[in-house]
């Protein structure tokens, strides 16, 4: 009886073993492999014989057995050629059609019934910009897999060996930055659309932070940071102050002096005239001094400090309430301002907790007030992303000027799950750090993205308009997998796919390099970007992007540690100690590729998401289900311990530790806790001081956040429900449902 075989398209034709040998005979003479007849024959004897157990194999079957034929009897060369001849004939005859269903799945299908459109938490995929967006999106990935990607990067990341992170900006930008608002806001600036006047008060610096963070979130794919939070809206609590200083002041001089208003600004001028030199909070007996000196000819010396008393009291309250007001403001407005077409809500993040002025401090504590309150009905905040920067003399230990404030984030952290925190002693940190200047103080961007040595210019070793140009990770667990066992052979795959991925990123890089100032009207032309106020608007911005840096990503650790030797660094010493000699290995070779190329190589601890979903259901259909490796949902975040993994926050922490000091493109190790956590603040922040003690760069703790079942009310719920006033197994009333429902969107579909 004649064997068949089922082409793609259903149909049964003769399998023919000539087929077989044409493609071997072709991808060996593609490579110059320098293949005999005999060896034809034989491998193609040995695919015949692997499908021989299958009654109609697949053509899809036939090309796997193929490629692992090649693989098995040495024929590496030709395998890869093998390997790129079939992804590239699957690219022509698939492309087409794949972006068509594409485009199909997004017209017609909700964000609830496909992934596609959900692949964004910052994205609502049923609006019609969200639509939009990923029409661009999914264009964009069309265009650069098929016209742009050299044809075995294309192939790997299709295949899954490799992942490109944000791969339909590949021609347009960047990742993300850190933005001092201080440089920006000094004399105003420009978002390409209008120019914008220095502020003037702490509201109007609370909102132009949100705008800064839009129109750079408008250039870039990543997300946007301000490192120097508490810093920059110092200088907005200054100019409120002294702007409610001196109308108390003036209201005093009319209403205790009998002043006339004219003669009240004509006391307000002749004082700022002779004391330009702005009042500080907590420092007035300073100001009340010069006072003195300019009034004595013209007041008494009580009725000038009677005055004074007045005015700071007056202006002390007003600021307070104009500076929570203004966090309150901040924290809206980034939960529901747009960018990219109206589509998006920004990636924001903050680092704050080390200015110790008085108007830092009143900046930070208002804005844990507000994180502490959440949003209209109580809502925890998704953004920004909130961190805490932790350091010994400044805020961890009793007595110094800012611990009541670690102590408030802590508090606001164990109920709103921010802010997370840095820790600016660790050992990778501590090394930039110069006491007074936020500069040198590590920042991290939302998930976990760092950026502070400076290999291209090791002078400039900061913080502050720097960020990452791009990031592909590798699909660890598969080299594990191939490895079976052989640790030299994982290897050598290990330093094969980072050069292959360092080949993308060095691609991606020259696009990038080619962009003028004028393609970039904030990031660039206004200087947010380190060194690019020295550029004019027609010249290319290739060298002052050398200050960013391009990473290479992992997930997986623990799969790849069962692949190799059966247990993961969580079970095991010894998997522990291999995995810290593979991460170290990865970094090894990023720092050699630095010193050679003058760039900024670094390694990512990969924030998993989607990834990792991605990465093992193609894993699974490609080696099956394989205990402690594809049979679950997801590949393990980074080096993270796997969170099924029964294990003590305490002994987590130790174990993740070290991985920090490898990943110096950015980290995080999270703790989970059960329970409310407000009620054990003490074991909250032992788990923060130990992070600490360890040499953690980043860390957060989660814990249960509560939805009402009826209301859909998402927080901390108590007793009783802040949205809807429910307790537990009490009802709501029909008509006070349907006013919720008119005011949140997330109230059940089932109140009509």
């Amino acid at each position: 009886m004649e064997r068949l075989i089922q082409k793609r398209n259903g149909d049964l034709v003769p399998f023919d073993p000539m087929k077989i040998m044409n493609a071997i005979h072709m991808a060996s003479q593609a490579v110059q492999d320098n293949m005999t007849p005999a060896d034809y024959t034989y491998l193609t004897q040995k695919v015949c014989d692997m499908v021989s157990g299958v009654d109609v194999p697949t053509v899809e079957q036939v090309q796997d057995c193929v490629e692992e034929t090649l693989i098995r009897y040495d024929f590496a060369s030709t395998a890869k050629a093998y390997i790129l001849y079939r992804a590239e004939h699957s690219k022509i005859r698939d492309s087409e059609a794949y972006l068509m269903d594409i485009y199909n799945r997004l017209t017609y299908s909700s964000a609830e019934a496909e992934n596609i459109k959900r692949e964004n938490a910052n994205i609502d995929g049923d609006t019609a910009m969200g639509t939009m967006l990923k029409y661009g999106s999914e264009g964009s990935k069309y265009f650069i897999v098929n016209h742009v990607l050299p044809a075995d990067i294309a192939s790997a990341h299709a295949n899954g060996d490799i992942h490109i992170h944000d791969m339909d900006f590949y021609m347009l930008t960047e990742t993300c930055c850190q933005i001092d608002l201080i440089k920006l806001f000094a004399d105003g600036f420009s978002t390409g659309h209008g120019y914008v006047r220095e502020p003037q008060s702490i509201q109007t610096y609370s909102a132009l932070a949100c705008i800064a963070i839009q129109a750079n979130q408008n250039e870039m794919h990543g997300g946007q940071s301000l490192p120097n939070f508490d810093y920059a809206m110092a200088g907005g609590v200054i100019k409120t102050y002294n702007k409610e200083y001196y109308h108390a002041l003036e209201a005093f001089a009319e209403a205790a002096l009998d002043y006339e208003p004219g003669k009240a600004q004509a006391l307000k001028k002749v004082i700022q005239a002779e004391i330009p030199d702005p009042i500080r909070l907590e420092k007035e007996d300073e100001f009340l001094e010069a006072l003195l000196d300019v009034l004595h000819d013209s007041l008494d010396e009580d009725t000038i400090r009677k005055m004074h008393r007045f005015s700071v009291r007056q202006a002390a309250e007003s600021t307070t309430t104009q500076t929570r007001q203004a966090m309150q403001a901040l924290i809206h407005n980034l939960n529901t301002m747009h960018s990219r077409a109206g589509a998006q809500v920004p990636f924001s993040s903050i680092n704050y907790g080390t200015d110790t002025s008085p108007e830092g401090r009143l900046v930070i504590r208002t804005l844990l007030d507000a994180t502490m309150d959440g949003l209209g009905a109580g809502e925890t905040p998704i953004f920004p992303v909130q961190i805490f920067k932790v350091k010994d003399g400044v805020n961890f230990n009793p007595g110094e000027p800012n611990y009541d404030l670690f102590q408030q984030a802590i508090a606001t952290s164990a109920k709103r799950l921010f802010p997370n925190f840095s820790f600016i002693d660790a050992p990778f940190n501590l090394p930039y750090y110069k006491e007074g200047d936020p500069n040198t103080e590590v920042a991290y961007m939302g998930c976990r993205t760092r950026v502070l040595g400076n290999n291209y210019d090791p002078s400039r070793e900061v913080t502050f308009g720097r960020g990452n140009l791009s990031f592909t990770s590798i699909n660890l667990p598969r080299l594990g997998i191939e490895a079976h066992g052989d640790i030299e052979l994982f290897y050598k795959k290990l330093d094969d796919m980072m050069d292959l991925v360092i080949r993308q990123l060095l691609h991606r890089f020259k696009i990038q390099s080619a962009k003028k100032v004028r393609n970039y009207p904030f990031l660039m032309a206004q200087g947010i970007w380190i060194d690019s106020e020295n550029l004019d608007i027609d010249d290319t911005i290739g060298e002052v992007l050398k200050h960013g840096t391009l990473s290479i990503g992992f997930i997986g650790l623990a799969e790849t540690l069962v692949a190799l030797i059966g247990k993961h660094h969580g079970e095991s010493e010894e998997a522990q100690k291999l995995g810290l000699e593979i991460i170290s290995h990865m970094r090894d070779k990023l720092d050699r590729e630095s010193k050679e190329t003058g760039l900024n190589f670094t390694l990512l601890a990969t924030p998993a998401e989607g990834l990792s979903g991605r990465f093992v259901r193609i894993d699974r259909k490609k080696y099956g289900e394989i205990p402690g490796v594809t049979d679950r949902e997801y590949y393990t975040n980074s080096f993270h311990v796997p969170v099924y993994y029964p294990i003590r926050a305490y002994r987590k922490i130790e174990l993740e530790a070290p991985y920090h000091a490898f990943t110096n493109a950015g980290h995080i190790s999270y703790v989970e806790l059960d329970g409310d956590t407000c009620k054990n603040l003490t074991a909250f922040e032992a788990i923060i001081r130990y992070m600490k003690e360890q040499g953690i760069g980043y860390g957060s703790i989660n814990h249960p956040v509560d939805r009402d079942p009826i209301c859909g009310y998402t927080g901390v719920i108590g007793d009783v429900c802040p949205r809807c006033g429910r307790r537990e197994g009490e009802s709501v009333p029909l008509e006070k449902l349907r006013e919720l429902r008119k005011k949140f969107p997330n109230v059940p579909n089932f109140v009509q």
